[in-house]
């Protein structure tokens, strides 16, 4: 069973009895658990329930706004606002005058008090009281066998681990608040990463290999977790080994071993997710029974083409940038790492829908026809994409639209949620998928000087890549697109093959090479920022990408990432001048040179 589906049974019980507090005056006045009452919730089940509460606030999502109020993208849990725009990855889209909040947060100058860090922040902390109130009322039951218990505590520490990793990476310096604490005006003075990685460690250590539902943490996701959380301090050799493990004796909560599925779109289709790859994923679905989008990625709403089948509302367009770093060497099927922006690949920009385009037919990574949706390519089954007939605003944001979040047309009914003003979809947000840990782990072998090995697992996925069965096909009938596609001529010129020692001959070129294949494989899922900080390169990526994107669209012209203050955002001032104290002093500190 998926776990989303006891979430839909569970959470409102919940929330009414022990845990929606509420953030709309502070993340952490929140009533004593001790004031919960006894007879609900003071037994194993009651636990289990709040657990599902924990999870529940995955999504960030309350019914139709985030959790703590705000609207639901603001705190989406895929993080394409705080990780793919301002990674460079997509433009805010749709035109400049709507939620124009987002235009300073991708051009790096917002201020503290932009809501949407408030929001944010909320919903972060929001999961985190839920995971505290779990493990102060676990310590309350006696009738409980301890491997229940642990898995109980394995699991709300995992996802509390994960909320702060959420926060962490987002504001760096915030307050750490567990079950122990007694004055929630915590002062944000000491680094949390020993605090996230003790809640890691000990989901490794106490969680079992499988459980009964998929969705659940296992020991093999908190082993993954626990090297993210080393590879993000620096830690190559602890991250090396638990890699290693995981990548070795690895199972999903399942049961089944780790592995890439054998075609990469398979990890964007609600039909075939919760697979081997699947190490942790946010559960969504559509279709519960409730009538409502709220277990059906809200924080995604936005991001369909515009005038479409869709509806709405044409934001997350990929970008010129993006699109070019598919491009592929006609000779070696590999990219280019340096000069990947000449000779860019054709677009329609300024091309009406009604004029003739033919696309670019250069030797392309298959994975972008996966990833971006463009003009003359088919778009799943819902035809060719039109050009700008879907796009708001080309001059602003581009001629692009995003496609990993897009369901298919076929299987609507099943995986598409019709009941809000925009669709919500049953596609999961991976928060870490099996190709990430292959990553992650050749970025931890790299560091360590093992650069086979590190080729290797940077090959594993670019093999999979390479699988002609999985190349996007042209329709068998294009004026019948559901009739299904021609498996013999491939939708454009794609051409990838693996690197060989000559690319992974010093640490450097091996780094530069894993650098971009994360850009390539892991692509508008939210990870590009954070990577782009914790590897120290992001004035230098950002401010080149400014100058070329802002040449071909009005959206960030006049961004610019400044070192040692945009690594991370703004504390948000709402929770600044909430923090104050009984001396009328705050006791959160706000970033630096903000």
């Amino acid at each position: 069973m998926k776990l989303t589906k006891q979430i839909g049974r569970f959470c409102f019980p919940v929330i009414m009895f022990s845990i929606l507090f509420s953030c709309a005056d502070s993340f952490l006045d929140q009533p004593a658990l001790g004031a919960l009452s006894d007879d609900v919730v003071a037994d194993e089940a009651g636990v289990e329930k709040m657990l599902i509460g924990a999870y529940a606030a995955l999504d960030g999502q309350g019914d139709d706004e985030a959790l703590g109020g705000g609207n639901p993208w603001e705190a989406a849990p895929d993080n394409w606002i705080y990780g793919a725009v301002t990674g460079g990855l997509a433009s805010k889209g749709s035109f400049g005058g709507d939620q124009p909040a987002i235009d300073p947060i991708a051009k790096f100058s917002s201020d503290p008090s932009n809501g949407f860090f408030n929001t944010k922040w909320k919903a972060a902390y929001e999961g985190v009281v839920r995971c505290n109130n779990t493990l102060k009322l676990l310590e309350r039951l006696e009738d409980i066998s301890d491997e229940n218990k642990n898995n109980i505590a394995g699991q709300a520490r995992f996802l509390r681990g994960h909320y702060y990793f959420e926060l962490k990476k987002m504001f760096n310096m915030v307050p750490w608040i567990d079950e122990t604490t007694e004055n929630p005006k915590t002062p944000n003075d000491q680094d949390i990463w020993p605090m996230i990685e003790a809640d890691f460690e000990f989901a490794y250590e106490n969680l079992p290999a499988t459980q009964e539902e998929f969705g659940r943490a296992n020991k093999w996701a908190a082993a993954a977790y626990l090297g993210k959380t080393y590879l993000y301090q620096k830690k190559f050799s602890e991250a090396q080994v638990i890699f290693t493990e995981t990548i070795t004796s690895g199972v999903n909560s399942a049961g089944v071993k780790y592995d890439l599925v054998t075609f990469f779109k398979d990890n964007f289709d609600a039909a075939t997710e919760n697979n081997a790859e699947t190490v942790f994923d946010i559960q969504m679905v559509a279709g519960d029974g409730t009538g409502s989008i709220s277990n059906a990625n809200q924080g995604g709403k936005l991001n369909f083409p515009y005038n479409s089948p869709f509806r709405c509302c044409g934001f997350f367009q990929p970008t010129q940038d993006l699109v070019n770093s598919y491009k592929t060497d006609e000779n070696t099927g590999l990219p280019y790492l340096d000069n990947y922006n000449e000779n860019p690949v054709k677009n329609d920009m300024g091309v009406s829908a009604d004029a003739s385009f033919t696309p670019y037919t250069g030797s392309l990574d298959p994975r972008l026809d996966w990833t971006v949706g463009r003009r003359g390519v088919p778009f799943h089954d819902w035809g060719y994409h039109p050009g700008s007939e879907w796009v708001r605003d080309q001059v602003y944001g581009g001629p692009y639209a995003p496609k990993k979040n897009i369901y298919w047309q076929a299987t609507q009914d099943l995986y598409a949620d019709q009941s809000s003003w925009a669709p919500g979809t049953a596609i999961n947000v991976h928060v870490i998928r099996f190709a990430d840990v292959l990553l992650m782990a050749a970025e931890a072998e790299a560091q360590a000087g093992s650069l086979p090995v590190a080729m290797e697992y940077v090959n594993r996925v670019r093999r999979r890549a390479a699988n002609p069965n999985g190349f996007l096909k042209e329709y068998i009938d294009e004026e019948k697109p559901m009739a299904g596609f021609d498996e013999n001529t491939n939708a454009a010129n794609y051409n990838i093959e693996e690197y060989t020692t000559a690319q992974f001959s010093s640490k450097e070129d091996a780094l530069k090479a894993i650098y971009f294949e994360r850009k390539l494989e892991l692509a508008l899922e939210g990870h590009r920022f954070f990577d782009l900080v914790r590897w120290g390169i992001a004035e230098e990526t950002l401010n080149a990408y400014f100058r070329y994107q802002g040449g071909l669209t009005t959206d960030i012209r006049g961004g610019k990432f400044i070192s040692n203050k945009n690594e991370y955002f703004p504390i948000p001032q709402a929770q600044i001048d909430l923090s104050v104290d009984e001396t009328g002093q705050p006791t959160l500190t706000q970033n630096p040179n903000y």
